[in-house]
This record gives structure tokens, sequence and C-alpha cells, in this order.
């Protein structure tokens, strides 16, 4: 198992900050998958513990005391140097529907200007790759995926928008994700996902988790309906692969 220099810090009364090296790197983001694993399955029960894995980083909160940073921050380095080969949770690939209609994609034809391209080479692309969820954060489901191809980064928007629609995929500089709700955004906005990234309806609330993987496929506007009406009446089935850990 790799080990990296990391270091420890308070993060208010109630949580502790774990940073590796600052790197958008998948071997880092193993290595704290590996290390939360361990954590569960020695000193933190769940029910008082939080744990957020995001990119370089482990935020650890405890929900019903305040931490003895001292103490706390020697056993997590303990821990850390003696942990050994811990095996990863299940992870899944998610293939996403994407309907690209330029009703949805309401800065594609932009996006494809910026880059030299065309509007089918643009979505090719998009669909091409699949991307590692590095974190989950800024909404609740809203995921951070790394992997975009260089040739498909293009910048934030000077002027972000007041309203960016529920399940709207966008493109920001290295970054490509998906809205799991309405709100103000940024981002260039290429199309819709049908699936619903979000719902405190159900447990968990958010299906995807960091360390999985998302693959993007087209589909057309009839079949972007068809999935809504699917979702609202509980019969939609997500696509997912295990992926090997």
């Amino acid at each position: 198992m790799s080990s990296y220099p990391i270091s420890i810090k308070s993060f208010g009364l109630n949580a502790i900050l774990i940073e590796w090296p600052e790197e958008v790197n998948e071997t880092i983001l193993n290595d704290i998958l590996q290390f939360t694993a361990h954590l569960k399955n020695t000193i933190l029960v769940q029910e008082e513990w939080e744990l957020v894995p995001a990119y370089n980083s482990l935020t650890i909160i405890q929900r019903r005391k305040v931490l003895d940073y001292t103490k706390i921050s020697e056993q997590l380095r303990e821990l850390y140097r003696t942990k050994e080969n811990v095996k990863l949770e299940q992870k899944f690939l998610w293939r996403l529907p994407v309907c690209y209609d330029l009703d949805f994609g309401i800065d594609l034809q932009d996006v494809a200007f910026q880059l030299n391209s065309s509007v089918e080479e643009v979505i090719a692309i998009h669909t091409k790759h699949t991307y590692t969820v590095y974190g989950i954060g800024f909404l609740p489901g809203f995921m951070y995926l790394g992997g975009l191809p260089a040739n498909l980064e293009v910048p934030r928007k000077i002027s972000p928008r007041l309203k960016v629609e529920k399940g709207s995929v966008g493109l920001a500089g290295k970054q490509t994700g998906i809205y799991p709700q309405e709100s103000p955004g940024g981002w260039n906005i290429i199309g819709s996902c049908s699936v619903s990234m979000f719902n405190v309806n159900v447990s968990p609330p958010c299906f995807v988790s960091v360390g999985d993987r998302i693959q993007f496929y087209q589909i057309s506007r009839a079949e972007y309906d068809l999935h809504k009406i699917e979702s609202e009446v509980g019969i939609y089935q997500l696509e997912k692969i295990e992926i090997d850990a």
C-alpha cells in the first residue's frame, strides 16, 4: 500500500482535516479511501463520526462531542503509519444518460466554437471517456469528476447564471459534472441528465460514492422524457457495473 506525507489539522471544535499531497491523482484517492475504510474498521463508530473523503483530503467529524485534538491526531498518525492492506468498498461504473439537444445544451454550440470543433465531436468525446468521482459537494449530490480530456477543456463562464436547471451537465476547466438541483452556476451547459442525482426520500440519498466512475451516453429527447416518467413511478433502473478493487 502506498504511503504519503500527510498533515493533520484541527478543523473547528468537532473536526479534523487530514491532507495528502495536493495532486489530482487516483493513487492518492485510493490511499485516502483505504485509510477511511481502516478507520471505520478500528476506532471510528459510524453513528458518532462522519468521514468525508475528497481529492487529497479526509475530513473527520465527531457528531457528539468536542475533540481532543492532540490525542486524536496522535492516534491518526499511528494508524496511518501502521495501516495494513484494506479492501476498498465495492466501487461501480455508473452509465448515466444525457440528452444533448440544444434546448438543454444551451452552451453546446458555443463550447464547440471555443474548441474549434463541431457539436457532434464534443458529444462524441464527452461520452467516450470515463470519469472518476473525486468529491461530492458544493450542492448535495454534486459530483466533481476528474478525467476530462484536454480537448474538452473550456473556462468557466465570465458571468455565472443565476439559474441553472436541475440535471444540467456542464464543463468548466478540467471538470465535468451534473447539477443535482436548480442553482446558480458558471459552468458551460452541454446537456441534461435524466437521472436524479440526489433524493432525500431514499437511503443513501446520493447513490454515487467517491471513487466510483461515471460514463455518459447519449439519449434522444423521447428517451429523456420516458426516463422522467419511469423515475416518477419508481421503475427506472440505473445502469451500473462493478469495478474490480
